[in-house]
């Protein structure tokens, strides 16, 4: 059974951090490319950073570029979503997503959330 499970979220003030954790389990974690997804009250869902399988290469959106970190760690099937300089405008819902393509297939699994609440 595929499982993506988030933490590390809840509230901060703004110039804070936090870091996200999201932990698989049910596939091969090594195999996947792993993202970080946001999507605020009333907004569409947005993709804020990148990693590919190996994490040896990691992308992440211009407004989250030089405040957020995505990194993971494959021998604990475990992605990470470091934020510092948090802002009231990063306020959203943080999902976790596995991606995989592979012989003409596509493999997409999403986590549950986990809520962030930037705000003084």
């Amino acid at each position: 059974q595929v499982q993506l499970v988030e933490s590390g979220g809840g509230l901060v003030q703004p110039g804070g951090s936090l870091r996200l954790s999201c932990a698989a389990s049910g596939f091969t974690f090594s195999n996947y490319a792993m993202n970080w997804y946001r999507q605020a009250p009333g907004k569409e869902r947005e993709l804020v950073a990148a990693i590919s399988s190996t994490g040896g290469s990691t992308n992440h959106a211009g407004s989250v570029k030089g405040r957020f970190t995505i990194s993971r760690d494959n021998a604990k099937n475990t992605v990470y979503l470091q934020m510092h300089s948090l802002k009231p405008e990063d306020t959203a819902v943080y999902y976790c997503n596995a991606q995989r393509l592979a012989y003409g297939n596509k493999y997409n699994y999403w986590g549950q959330g986990t809520q962030v609440t930037v705000s003084s």
